[in-house]
């Protein structure tokens, strides 16, 4: 093989290789050690063993030919062969075709420059079609030379790319070689003698994972005919392991979908499948996926950027994707959003801020998106400018913003179907109108208890949609995410499905075409169509809409129409069940599109023959119990059991096995977080029946037991009438099982998550802290039964709120937790941090309320922590606390501890009581004032997020205590004096401001000296002398102001001071490790609770 001229330095590398033949111009060498006898002792056992760890083009091949000219130094490597045959072949050519010419130049720097230029083009004219494609054209003809050399595979086999690893034998690791390519994953080294080659067919591998452990901190972990294999030391691991993940896939799709791998141009030609090209693919379909994009765009762009988020006043970082036909928009610092705008709907881009590299994007629904410091932010403009003029023509300018008053057809349209049942071609008339506004229409006028539930939750959406925008490019937040696990109203459910699932773009994408579809479609007789006419009076039989001509009938256009469309897929039994329900809430045309997005993007490979897709999922099931449910994988002998019961699960998203108005909630969060809401949602049916289903003795009493708890969810907010609803007639029949609301169900199934998206520590971490938190409930139940957390206990909260602890139990957990118990007033710090997280006054928290506090201290920024110890010393967290037992310091008793935390909470609770009294359009006789009840509604919704402008003031007290409490936290630090000293400097920097502050608003006599009698000394007390010194200054600025106007001070100004001594925010951004803590925990919880 002919290679790029690279000078080689021969004296340096003599000892490995050895001369065979030469000439004027050229040598020939053969890799020391190659071809003897033996392997050429020890010398031949070292070079084999360097060729095979060292990334050097001596790596490459036993033999190689050199260029030299005479009385030079200087040597260029010109070509390599594995074999003596490919080598001579080299050699002979160039003595032919090169060796006469090179007599005509007169000076050694032509003979080079010629001979260069002759490899270089030789070079080129070999790999014109086969190496253009790499990122490095060299180093892979080099790499792809050893992969043959090595494996002996087929010429047709294409490979990829390679990475120098390390592959574990044993506990041993040997460093070598790691080829992926298009059919097999390989592995080469060699070590002083011992060889290791390995070829894995990607067809037979049954897992393939990342994982860690004690030894290998990242390591590849493959799984082929029951052998383990672990690969590690990779330079890029991730990027590594997704193209591993990709080749396996693509290994699989050849196997079980060879069709619809064949068409794909790409794929199915192993030229065309390289690194770069793997990479790009991969970014797409996350891209599309997590966008719900269809399945056509590719990711063009991606830049790092803020985005403005108006309603919280604040810029999110993220990354902003361009595709050809979509600006999407992802956050990355755990605010959780996001935003899609359709360059359909964009009306202009503009430079906003030039200093800030800011991008103004302009939609239809007069919203302006702002995102700053862009990188190239003109090219960006100019781009989507012309991106924008592409997409302007006729066909594009549609609005696709759907609202909830979006035109339709009155239902004379609807009822003027045909009345003849069983002929396929009996109607082309799409109906305009979702099926539940004909057969259940609201009544605006009598409203009883759940229609006013209902209006409460449309008017929420509404808040929501005036705040984060209306339609596809509204921002979506962890608050859209709430409400949807709330249950969306009946009114705007297809609404917001369309929107959640993407099918909103396609329908914009093809207008008209689903009425083309129908009329091409009906009429045709095939197998599929059979099976529809077969299964349409199977779909929800006992639904009014479907024992009616005119739901049998949209069932039937567009199920046929969806069989002409995909006639791969065609149609599959659960596509009659599923539709039927999108029919209920959706128009035909949006049922038939949201049809398409969940058997072609949300659920591939769900729906046809093989049902290769749910099987899959159910797999990933299977693999989740067994690590979150170990009891139930112990007590099964056969784990089938769960594929068996749950196919139906994954297949109709539970609407085979739940009542319909419970189903379509499981749907709603379905649209919104994709398959997980499902795989949860069973892990959670699963943990809610576990001790019955370890007392089954067969497969059959397990179903019975699963089956009548089907029976008994309920959705007790459910506005429809009881002759639709099918959990209704069950309730009274099935007395035995409790009823078990499907909102807590699904709350329930990802409540750890919700709580893990709100803190940053680790699901480990979590599931620690949760059982270190329920351990001191239950142990606080056991030692008094008139306990107020026994008293307080609600069994129909969700479960991680249900455990709740009190202001004592409280401190024990704080003091074996906290990174600031060391400080001297930790108990007042425990109690002000108690009554700052108990806001319903009832002297209890809960574990979502814990975890984010602790979360705060560990985890939180600078500005975090400041304002966690800020709002500590001003009401409602703040109190005055002084020990009734002096000789105990900081320490508080258990009563003194209860008393101060129930300090002003009855008399609010009092007050709120009587304020809620007066205005709650319950109270009272009368009719019920609908409107009071949004009111009432709104004003709770409307609560925005907090902002640092909207803390109160610090007086002078809390200040004062507020500064005591930063002495305490830097006792026995490091760089205690530096901390000292700066607090010292900021406190009277403070101090000065104020006055200054003062003197501009009031007369200069009303204000002479308070600043002389309250400025910090220079001279820092030592922590001996803390209290003393604090108490004489709280005591003469108390006196020196008494009678004249109080300072106070807000957070910004405290803030931007205490910003200003790199050692204060040295102290407060040094990481905490909450591991260390949850061990000693673990072991002193008791004999924490026995010493307080």
């Amino acid at each position: 093989m002919w290679l790029k001229p690279e000078e080689v330095l021969l004296k340096n590398a003599l000892k490995l290789w050895v001369q065979e033949r030469s000439n004027q111009y050229f040598v020939l060498q053969r890799r020391r050690g190659y071809g003897e006898e033996g392997g050429g002792g020890l010398a031949g056992l070292l070079v084999g063993t360097l060729d095979a760890v060292l990334d050097s083009t001596s790596k490459v091949a036993p033999f190689r030919i050199l260029h030299q000219t005479p009385d030079s130094q200087v040597y260029w490597s010109i070509a390599c062969g594995s074999s003596r045959e490919e080598i001579t072949e080299h050699w002979n050519w160039l003595e032919h075709n090169v060796m006469n010419t090179l007599s005509v130049f007169d000076s050694n720097e032509d003979i080079t420059s010629f001979v260069q230029g002759k490899i270089r083009g030789l070079i080129a004219e070999e790999g014109k079609s086969s190496f253009v494609k790499e990122e490095d054209p060299e180093k892979f003809r080099e790499g792809l030379m050893k992969f043959e050399k090595c494996f002996g595979l087929p010429e047709q086999e294409k490979l990829v790319t390679y990475y120098s690893c390390s592959y574990w034998k044993g506990r041993v690791p040997c460093q070598g070689w790691l080829y992926l390519s298009t059919n097999f994953l390989s592995f080469y080294s060699f070590l002083l003698g011992a060889e290791i080659k390995l070829i894995i067919s990607w067809d037979e591998i049954s897992k393939l994972e990342k994982t860690s452990n004690v030894i290998l901190t990242e390591s590849i972990h493959v799984c082929s005919r029951g052998e383990d294999h672990y690969f590690s030391m990779f330079l890029h691991i991730s990027e590594t392991f997704l193209l591993m993940e990709q080749l396996a896939n693509y290994a699989v799709r050849r196997l079980f979908d060879k069709e619809t791998f064949e068409n794909d141009l790409v794929l199915h030609d192993p030229l065309q499948i390289t690194k770069r090209g793997l990479e790009s693919r991969a970014h797409s379909e996350q891209f599309s996926s997590f966008f719900r994009l269809p399945k056509e765009e590719t990711l063009k762009e991606v830049h790092e950027c803020f985005l403005w988020v108006p309603f919280s006043h604040y810029n999110t970082h993220g990354k902003m994707c361009i595709s050809e036909n979509y600006i999407c928009f992802a956050s990355q610092d755990g605010s959780l959003c996001s935003v899609i705008i359709p360059i359909r709907e964009v009306t202009g881009v503009e430079k906003a801020d030039p200093a800030n590299r800011g991008v103004s994007i302009s939609t239809r629904g007069k919203t302006a998106f702002r995102f700053t410091e862009v990188r190239d932010f003109e090219q960006l403009v100019a781009k989507l400018r012309m991106k924008c003029n592409a997409t302007s023509s006729p066909q594009h300018i549609l609005n696709t913003e759907v609202t909830a008053s979006s035109t339709s057809d009155s239902p004379k349209d609807v009822d003027a179907g045909p009345s003849k049942m069983g002929q396929r071609d009996n109607s082309k008339t799409v109906i305009t109108e979702a099926l539940m506004t004909v057969y259940h229409p609201q009544d605006a006028e009598n409203l009883d208890s759940k229609m006013l539930k209902e209006k409460m939750k449309e008017q929420s959406w509404n808040i929501l949609f005036v705040e984060r925008g209306h339609g596809v490019s509204m921002f979506r937040t962890k608050k859209t995410r709430d409400l949807v696990v709330r249950g969306i109203p009946e009114a705007l459910r297809g609404e917001l499905w369309l929107l959640f699932s993407g099918a909103v773009n396609d329908m914009a994408s093809n207008p008209g075409y689903y009425t083309e579809l129908v009329e091409k479609s009906l009429g045709t007789c095939t197998l599929a169509t059979d099976e529809i006419e077969r299964d349409l009076r199977r779909s929800l039989p006992e639904h009014p809409a479907f024992q009616s001509d005119t739901g049998i009938s949209a069932l039937r256009r567009v199920l046929t129409a969806y069989a002409y469309r995909n006639p791969q897929i065609g149609y599959c039994q659960a596509m009659n069940i599923l539709t039927s329900v999108l029919l209920l809430y959706a128009k035909e045309e949006e049922a038939f599109w949201l049809l398409v997005a969940v058997c072609e993007r949300m659920l591939p490979d769900y729906f046809n023959r093989r049902i290769i897709g749910a099987l899959v999922d159910q797999a990933v099931f299977e693999e989740l119990i067994r690590v979150h449910l170990p009891q139930l994988t112990d007590h099964m002998t056969d784990m089938t059991f769960f594929s068996s019961v749950s196919l139906s699960w994954f297949l109709t998203l539970f609407i085979s096995v739940l009542p319909i108005e419970s189903a379509v909630n499981v749907v709603d969060c379905f649209f919104y977080d994709g398959i997980k809401a499902v795989l949860q949602l069973g892990l959670a049916v699963l943990e809610y029946n576990m001790e019955k289903l370890l007392t089954c003795k067969d497969d059959a009493e397990a179903v019975t037991v699963l089956n009548r708890f089907f029976d008994s969810v309920t959705n007790k907010d459910s506005p429809l009438p009881p002759a639709v609803q099918q959990g209704s007639n069950l309730s009274h029949t099935k007395s035995d099982h409790p009823n078990v609301d499907i909102t807590d169900l699904i709350r329930e199934s990802n409540e750890l998550r919700v709580v893990s998206q709100d803190v940053k520590f680790s699901l480990s971490d979590l599931d620690e802290l949760y059982e270190l938190f329920k351990k001191e409930h239950f142990l606080s139940c056991y030692w008094n039964v008139h306990s107020p957390v026994l008293q307080h206990h609600d069994a129909s909260l969700p479960y991680l709120e249900q455990y709740r602890i009190d202001c004592q139990q409280f401190r024990v957990l704080w003091h074996l937790l906290s990174p600031w118990s060391h400080c001297a007033n930790r108990d007042s710090l425990a109690l002000w941090t108690f009554r700052l997280m108990d806001e319903s006054s009832d002297c209890l928290i809960n574990f979502k309320q814990f975890a984010c506090v602790l979360d705060t201290m560990y985890n939180g920024s600078f500005t975090d922590k400041l304002k966690l110890l800020f709002k500590l010393h001003i009401p409602p967290a703040f109190t005055e606390v002084e020990s009734l037992s002096p000789s105990k310091g900081g320490d508080l008793s258990k009563e003194e501890l209860i008393h101060f935390s129930q300090l002003s909470v009855s008399d609010i609770g009092d007050s709120l009581e009587s304020d809620s009294s007066k205005s709650s359009p319950e109270k009272g006789k009368g009719r019920v004032d609908i409107q009071a009840y949004l009111k009432q509604w709104q004003d709770e919704l409307l609560k925005k997020e907090e902002n640092i402008k909207d803390l109160p003031r610090m007086n002078q007290s809390q200040f004062i205590q507020f500064s005591k409490t930063l002495y305490n936290l830097f006792h026995g630090d490091p760089e205690e004096e530096l901390l000292y000293r700066a607090i010292a400097v900021v406190t009277s920097l403070l101090l000065k401001m104020e006055e200054v502050g003062r003197r501009l608003q009031v007369p200069t006599s009303a204000v002479k000296g308070p600043v002389a009698t309250m400025e910090v000394p220079a001279e820092i007390p030592r922590p001996g002398q803390e209290k003393s010194s604090a108490e004489q200054t709280e005591g003469s600025g108390t006196q020196s102001l008494r009678g004249s106007h109080e300072w106070s001070f807000a957070f910004e100004q405290i803030l931007a001071s205490l910003l200003n001594e790199p050692a204060l925010v040295r102290f407060f951004e040094k990481p905490h490790d909450i591991k260390v803590k949850i061990e000693s925990a673990k072991n002193l919880q008791l004999k924490a609770r026995t010493r307080m």
